[in-house]
């Protein structure tokens, strides 16, 4: 696969466009700015919700597709709201009768509030600025239901895989699910992954994913670097995903502007691709 036949660049947030601060680096904005010049197609797909994504995405300064809550939402470059599919209501309501230990953090996606069982720090060290707003809520006392996803987190990666299997076992086939990281797993509908809707945005424009690259760290990431015609993993994903993928090329780290980087060399530079 040759440059010239690339013409769609897809990324992930988190990890791989965001530096180390959860910002985009002024190098990175400039490489991006010169891609969308060039007439590339930019679309970003992450699993934060539309609300805490869009003010990232704003500062690159030109629009753009941008694809959250690993798929469950899609908004075109006016920023209009192009796709949306929330969880059925009731299984989200028997994964919170399921009286989980209040020892996992537990995380309702809403429209406009993220409702939690507990005050955590480390989950708001994600928002550079506070346009998502969290809310302290007793789970046994909520009866709106209407939810984008579910959020647990933990810091063992061993306990959220227990708890994975606990949720699938009662609901083996109503849920879509991923490890954004290691120690935070995410549950969807089960027609939502960030492949899908990217699918979705190459119809309307016109192309597909043999056209396009795409740069990911996490497991929410799988689906749309192996259906791309070149998917690329960062430095900083986990060995096991990296393990898993052994046959993607691995990159360096986002907090080494990995995405910009690469795109400079093998886009900007007139230098071929070699696909998988």
């Amino acid at each position: 696969m040759i440059k010239e036949n690339i013409k769609v660049i897809i990324s992930d947030l988190d990890g791989t466009l965001l530096n180390s601060e959860h910002r985009i680096s002024e190098y990175t904005k400039e490489i991006f700015r010169e891609l969308h010049n060039q007439n590339y197609l930019i679309i970003v797909a992450t699993g934060r919700h539309h609300l805490d994504a869009m003010p990232i995405i704003e500062t690159l300064g030109f629009p753009i597709y941008l694809v959250t809550s690993n798929g469950a939402r899609i908004h075109c470059p006016k920023k209009e709201l192009l796709f949306s599919t929330n969880m059925v209501a009731e299984a989200v309501k028997s994964v919170l009768e399921m009286d989980i230990p209040a020892e996992y953090t537990t995380v309702l996606f809403k429209e406009n509030v993220w409702q939690t069982n507990k005050h955590n720090d480390k989950l708001l060290e994600f928002q550079t600025e506070l346009n998502y707003i969290p809310e302290l809520v007793n789970y046994k006392e909520v009866t709106d239901f209407d939810v984008i996803k579910i959020f647990f987190t933990h810091e063992s990666h061993g306990k959220l895989l227990e708890l994975r299997e606990k949720i699938l076992e009662k609901h083996p086939d109503i849920f879509s699910h991923a490890f954004s990281l290691p120690h935070c797993l995410e549950f969807m509908d089960k027609s939502v992954d960030k492949s899908v809707a990217i699918a979705r945005i190459l119809e309307i424009e016109g192309y597909d994913f043999y056209q396009a690259i795409s740069f990911g760290d996490g497991y929410n990431d799988e689906k749309m670097l192996t259906t791309t015609a070149k998917g690329l993993i960062m430095g900083n994903a986990p060995d096991s995903l990296k393990n898993k993928l052994s046959h993607l090329e691995v990159i360096s780290n986002n907090h080494k502007d990995g995405v910009a980087s690469y795109l400079v060399e093998k886009l900007l530079n007139n230098i071929s691709l070699e696909t998988k």
